[in-house]
């Protein structure tokens, strides 16, 4: 450890920099986390940075680790593209002995978890879900880095929706341990669920342009969201009468908190309903199970919550939410729930026609019965032979019209 903080020391100072670091903003979510998050020197220019590490608590780890670290390092900001940004997350080694060569790398990216810092999941405990996952890739031998996303858990916006600011954030996670971290293989897989299977889609789209140093095998990506050019924004969307409550109208909280910040303009009542209103105020600083909780007990939905302006700003900001490209450089594995009402299953099927289409290897599978969740570890009987695939050289045979199993 001596030796990595060394390293940490000489890599700080062969940076440059480009700005300091943002002052937090309690209308962002900012604050109720540790000082390790905040970064309050001058931010260094090179992305995939690591700026610090601290021992995590077991409570918030794995029990499949040997050893956990939480993490702070640099990426670029994904709505400008340019400026630099300090993000977390965590770092996490398999039990038993280094590899030769290292131990290759999952980079987890995670489902929703809210926007404010204290649902960071560096600081919070991984659900029983996501814990049984991950640890079954460090059973698989894999080392797992896990981004928090820009704006999670460190200072200013977390662009939820915004889908470059999330493969910025999975790639440069992968950078920072690479190049501070010993015992590892430049040899990944970037998995993730939901929110964070649009952030694998998304990482791997802009890794060759973005991180071409980094050699990604491929990725793994369940419950994936997708907003085509070619589909209209109803298209595929579940329905909601006016009478039945609907949990996923948090999400759209979520991003319409993002679209207010967005644009300085607009104002919350320009895109929620007074019934909805104190419920957006409180997703700025309520994580996604309670906020489920209680848009499901006002009976919320997305008919008597949400107003035309709501819409309007959703498509003045599609270019962010959408994949720069459908033609991956390598394999990706999809899950699909049959009964998925989080991100149905047409706009999934969708995602992959067209990336199938355009020309990338898409071995799509989808789980009869299953939704949102339950998907996400049943995919394993299919998605472990895939990675044993890619990691071997072995070529994958597309499947891109899949049905039931």
């Amino acid at each position: 450890m001596r030796a990595f903080l060394v390293g940490l020391i000489a890599l700080l100072l062969a940076s440059g920099v480009a700005r300091a670091a943002q002052t937090p903003d309690p209308k962002l979510g900012d604050g109720g986390v540790s000082p390790f998050y905040s970064w309050t020197g001058d931010i260094p220019e090179a992305p995939g940075r690591m700026l610090r590490t601290e021992p995590l608590n077991p409570v918030l780890g794995l029990t499949g680790a040997s050893e956990q670290f939480r993490i702070l390092y640099t990426s670029t900001d994904g709505i400008g593209g340019k400026a630099p940004v300090t993000v977390s997350g965590a770092y996490f080694v398999p039990k038993g002995a280094t590899p030769a060569g290292g131990w290759p790398v999952v980079a987890w990216a995670h489902g929703t978890t809210g926007v404010a810092d204290i649902c960071a999941p560096s600081w919070m405990p991984r659900s029983q879900r996501d814990a049984a996952y991950l640890n079954t890739w460090l059973q698989q031998g894999f080392a797992i880095v896990a981004t928090d996303y820009q704006g999670l858990g460190t200072a200013g916006l977390h662009p939820y929706p915004a889908v470059r600011a999330l493969a910025y954030s999975v790639l440069d996670s992968v950078r920072a341990v690479l190049s501070g971290v010993p015992g590892l293989a430049n040899r990944i897989i970037i998995v993730g669920q939901s929110q964070g299977g649009a952030a694998t889609f998304a990482a791997v789209g802009e890794a060759p342009g973005y991180a071409p140093e980094l050699h990604i095998r491929g990725g793994v990506a369940t419950g994936v969201p997708y907003l085509a050019a070619t589909m209209r924004p109803a298209e595929g969307a579940a329905s909601s009468s006016s009478d039945l409550a609907d949990r996923t109208v948090a999400y759209a909280f979520y991003a319409a908190l993002v679209s207010l910040q967005l644009n300085p303009s607009l104002t919350p009542d320009q895109l929620v309903s007074p019934r909805g209103l104190p419920f957006l105020e409180l997703a700025r600083t309520t994580c996604v199970g309670p906020l489920f909780r209680a848009v499901t007990g006002a009976g919320l939905n997305r008919a008597n919550s949400l107003l035309p302006g709501y819409r309007r700003a959703s498509i003045e900001n599609a270019a962010l939410f959408r994949y720069s490209t459908t033609r991956l450089a390598t394999p990706i594995f999809i899950g699909i729930g049959e009964r998925d009402q989080d991100v149905v299953p047409a706009r999934q099927l969708a995602l992959v026609r067209d990336a199938c289409a355009a020309g990338s290897v898409v071995e799509a599978h989808v789980y009869a019965g299953l939704d949102h969740g339950a998907t996400v570890n049943a995919s394993l009987k299919d998605s472990v032979p895939f990675v044993r695939k890619l990691m071997a050289g072995e070529a994958i045979s597309p499947v891109c019209r899949p049905t039931a199993e």
